[in-house]
């Protein structure tokens, strides 16, 4: 048998198509078998079929149309083919070797160049959400995801407010640095996957190349394209997504804190120098003097991601020899994993800490905090003795990160401190009765009436003492944080808070408390007031002022008003 190739075969087939259709479009010549065939003598006139029709060729429709027609189809689909391949191979090297991680100041990144219609970049915040850019019109998207926050490039901008000044210089060259590389990158990824696609395909390297060479041409067309959409002001209209999308603030909080926050930093670090004086500022002031037994708790509350405020509680710890730190919650702005990293400094704060949960911390920073050895996280009306005292608490019922007011449900807060109470009479029928209980918001602390001598909380942003009906005294602490990152950029941000609580030893009830309060951004005065109960006044003591039993102020005056001695400023260096 012979066996003819079938490029051969196909061709003679295409031919003999060609001269068929020629034929019938010509007539019949006169050594065409047709004119042979008896239904040729039976026709019409004038070459018409039966009935005086003309006869019309049958078509062929494996046939061509035209002769020229074929092969232009073919260039095209084969032109097609060439740019699916380079696309398909470019975008395959992209993924597989195309991407670069390079340091963005505090942050490590990784950047991307991927496909796109509408060009844009996007940059990822795992697990807050992302926000896109209008930054340029291109076939290609950049993408850059944030690994993580470097701990030690971020302390280290902490510890030395000054190189804030120089983040925006050092961003910009990082940038620019990983752009380069990149752009590198890149070329080499487009060009390998469209030769190894071309090979994989066609199986000529003359056509791989060619391949390659068309995928280097359009990746340059697309930086041309971008460098010359390039829209430096889309940074200040992003499109959020995700967590992201329910907090807009943020973009606000983005540009006044890269501005302000060194000058934040430096008036908090001046005044937490003047922390170390306000020991000795007490040593003065009236009525109770603690002696060495006297068991000391330091109330914070509400610090709202604020890193300053790490320092002021250290100091706070050294210098009042705290034996216990509770903490009544909204640590955080947003309870996400992303800000976990901000509680590392407690635990090198020097005292046990015990926390609960506000409506700005989630489940997520509960349970980074319960792996700290330090650290003991109450919820539920749960119990544990620490420092000399046995502490109870639970954690806020309501996770509402976006609102910056002190709103929210009283019925769920109020339902929520009921639960409490019950856990609280049954700890003291069975024996162990809780010296303190901690709740986030005060709706839910006013429920322990009667059931506690003395409930801490937080929420408002601002001092209350308040004797309940039944006994309970409420001490409500303003912001330890200032009101954390957002004050930063108010006009007038919040005074810093907090309080020392004087518990005697041997009763475990409260004794006296200071009130200290550090002035915000501009006021650079730290105060201290004494304040205490009324059983303590009626017992009789030193014959000297002493404060109201229900005094409440959110930032305790410098000077003396009845029934409260007057508060020491402590100068600024």
């Amino acid at each position: 048998m012979v066996r003819v190739p079938f490029r051969a075969a196909a061709d003679r087939v295409r031919h003999r198509l060609s001269q068929l259709v020629r034929t019938k479009s010509t007539g019949p010549g006169p050594d065409s078998p047709k004119a042979d065939r008896p239904e040729a003598d039976s026709a019409g006139p004038g070459g018409s079929g039966p009935g005086g029709r003309p006869e019309r060729a049958p078509k062929d429709p494996r046939a061509p149309r035209g002769g020229g027609a074929a092969p232009a189809r073919r260039r095209a689909l084969r032109a097609l083919g060439m740019l699916a391949v380079v696309v398909l191979g470019a975008w395959l090297g992209l993924l597989a070797v195309g991407s670069v991680r390079t340091p963005v100041g505090p942050m490590d990144t990784n950047m991307t160049l991927r496909p796109s219609l509408t060009g844009g970049s996007k940059i990822n915040i795992s697990p807050l959400g992302a926000l896109e850019l209008d930054s340029h019109i291109a076939p290609l998207r950049l993408d850059v995801d944030v690994d993580r926050l470097d701990p030690e490039r971020s302390q280290t901008l902490i510890d030395q407010p000054e190189r804030f000044s120089n983040l925006q210089e050092e961003v910009t060259r990082d940038v620019a640095s990983g752009t380069r590389e990149l752009a590198v990158r890149s070329c080499v990824a487009v060009v390998s996957g469209a030769v190894a696609l071309g090979l994989v395909v066609y199986r000529r390297p003359r056509r791989a190349l060619a391949a390659g060479g068309l995928a280097l041409a359009l990746l340059a067309a697309s930086g041309v394209s971008a460098y010359a959409t390039w829209n430096p002001k889309s940074v200040l209209e992003p499109k959020f997504s995700g967590l992201l999308s329910s907090a807009p603030s943020l973009v606000g909080d983005a540009r006044s804190i890269v501005t302000e926050f060194d000058l934040y930093q430096r008036e908090l670090a001046r005044l937490v120098t003047n922390v170390t004086k306000l020991y000795d500022a007490t040593s003065t002031l009236p009525v109770y003097q603690p002696d060495p037994g006297t068991i000391r708790v330091l109330h914070v509350s509400d610090i709202h991601l604020n890193p300053a405020a790490w320092h002021i509680i250290a100091s706070l710890v050294e210098q009042y020899e705290i034996d216990v730190i509770v903490d009544s919650g909204d640590t955080m702005d947003h309870g996400s994993a992303a800000e976990n990293g901000f509680l590392d400094p407690i635990r090198d704060l020097g005292a046990p800490y015990v926390w609960v949960r506000g409506n700005h911390d989630s489940p997520v920073t509960q349970a980074y905090l319960k792996k700290f050895e330090n650290v003991h996280v109450l919820d539920d009306g749960a119990a544990v003795n620490v420092g000399g005292l046995r502490i109870a608490g639970t954690g806020d019922v309501s996770f509402t990160p976006d609102r910056t007011g002190p709103g929210g449900n009283k019925g769920a807060a109020r339902l929520e401190g009921m639960r409490l109470a019950s856990a609280l009479r049954d700890q003291e029928r069975a024996g162990a009765p809780a010296d303190i209980a901690v709740a986030h918001d005060p709706n839910t602390a006013r429920e322990t009436d009667g059931t506690v001598p003395l409930v801490l909380s937080g929420h408002y942003h601002r001092r209350i003492n308040e004797q309940l009906k039944l006994g309970t005294r409420l001490k409500v602490e303003g912001s330890t944080g200032g009101g954390g990152l957002r004050a930063v950029q108010n006009e007038k941000p919040e005074k810093v808070h907090a309080s020392v609580l004087y518990m005697d030893r041997s009763t475990r009830r409260l004794q006296a408390w200071d009130e200290i309060t550090l002035g915000g951004l501009g006021l650079t005065t730290a105060e201290v007031g004494r304040h205490l109960p009324e059983e303590n006044l009626k017992q009789g003591g030193p014959s000297s002022p002493a404060p109201s039993p229900s005094s409440s102020s959110s930032s305790p005056s410098s000077g003396a008003s009845p029934g409260r001695p007057a508060a020491r400023p402590t100068p600024s260096p």
